[in-house]
């Protein structure tokens, strides 16, 4: 986890809070005074000597290495690592290469619709650890279709590739998720529609580079927005845009292309999930927060997250859009000095969306600068101490 670690003093405190032990108590203890446990817990006086280290410890009745910080492995680690190995294992593959006996046919369409109908809402649920065990099978079953009938199913390849590129993202694999982005594009050519909604993820793999805005304009320049569905995935497309020149310090390039979302946004309506994009006035709105924390814009970031969760179409967005933006205001709290806020929002995002919180990298991230945060609540030292940043 990159950063400073989180000082021995801070766990102390913490540790013995939630031992219920008053600092005097716990200077007692340890035959020390409570001057001198004052003192550790604010960073005055350092723990350096094994013994004494170990005599705390005893006393927290942890081991020295929880108190050290050096117990930093969350539960599911190994699984989310192996899982992903099996993905890359399955996304290495080509097409070409996997034929079945005559007698085994290959997932019939409906199948494959309902498989891919799954993948879908276990992501939007941030149901990933789950995903990571069902997308293995699903890639190579689609290698599969993709080989031996290619014309059977090619909306469902690429919602396949578009799937695991969005999930991959979430676990910070950008290399494997931008294979993946590339799997979609690919399968996709020749059907602007298609073309279109890989283009949104292949906007999410590549957010940070400059060179993907116009990737993402000409795809959306291709679609005639008339229907609700292609509405959304242009409305989509110019939302990746826009946050693409945000991550660059574009400003004005950034509020010129969600001005131009939200006008789409507004002949869709809320409470739609088109292309598998929940795009809506609800979502330009908390896009707009997104692009203000990448802009650096702490305060604008906050006034609008407090705007855009009092809208109704807040409710009917996915859980995992939902708890992704409570990390983004979080991160916009940061930026305002304002730790008890971005806490509760971290934690907020953690009863809704555990994965969300819990295998992102990214957001554990957000955890941790919370949580070193001198005035920070013990409500998310305890949850960085779950999660193994702290």
């Amino acid at each position: 986890m990159g950063g400073d670690p989180v000082p021995i003093g801070r766990r102390v405190a913490y540790l013995r809070a939630r031992r219920r032990l008053s600092q005097q108590s716990f200077a007692d203890r340890l035959g020390k005074s409570k001057s001198w446990v004052d003192k550790v817990e604010r960073g005055v006086r350092s723990l350096e000597r094994v013994s004494t280290i170990r005599e705390v410890a005893a006393v927290l009745r942890v081991d020295p290495a929880a108190l050290l910080g050096r117990d930093a492995q969350p539960a599911g680690v190994a699984e989310c690592r192996e899982g992903v190995a099996r993905i890359r294992a399955a996304l290495s593959a080509y097409p070409m290469a996997f034929h079945r006996p005559a007698d085994q046919a290959v997932m019939s369409p409906d199948r494959l619709a309902r498989e891919v109908w799954q993948v879908w809402m276990t992501y939007q649920y941030a149901r990933y650890p789950r995903l990571v065990e069902l997308l293995p099978a699903l890639v190579t079953e689609i290698h599969r279709v993709d080989a031996q009938v290619p014309a059977a199913g090619p909306e469902a390849v690429v919602e396949v590739y578009r799937v695991t590129a969005a999930l991959l993202v979430k676990l910070g694999e950008e290399s494997l998720a931008w294979l993946a982005a590339d799997r979609a594009m690919s399968a996709a050519a020749g059907d602007r529609v298609l073309l279109a909604c890989a283009a949104v993820q292949l906007g999410q793999v590549l957010r940070a580079s400059a060179r993907t805005r116009p990737v993402l304009l000409a795809a959306a320049s291709q679609i005639t927005p008339e229907t609700p569905q292609e509405l959304s995935l242009c409305g989509s497309l110019l939302v990746q845009a826009a946050l693409t020149a945000a991550v660059a310090g574009d400003d004005r390039a950034s509020g010129d292309l969600l001005d131009e979302a939200a006008g789409l946004a507004a002949r869709v309506g809320d409470g739609h999930d088109h292309h598998r994009t929940a795009f809506g006035p609800t979502a330009v709105e908390l896009a707009r927060v997104t692009a203000a924390v990448e802009l650096g814009d702490g305060p604008q970031a906050v006034a609008r997250h407090r705007g855009a969760i009092g809208r109704d179409g807040w409710r009917w967005l996915p859980v995992e859009h939902r708890a992704a933006h409570l990390i983004d205001a979080a991160r916009a709290h940061l930026q305002t000095n304002d730790p008890g806020n971005a806490a509760g929002l971290l934690v907020r995002a953690d009863s809704i969306a555990p994965a969300e919180i819990r295998d992102r990298p990214c957001a554990r991230h957000v955890v941790a600068q919370a949580a070193r945060h001198p005035d920070a609540p013990p409500t998310i030292t305890q949850l960085a101490i779950n999660l193994g940043v702290l």
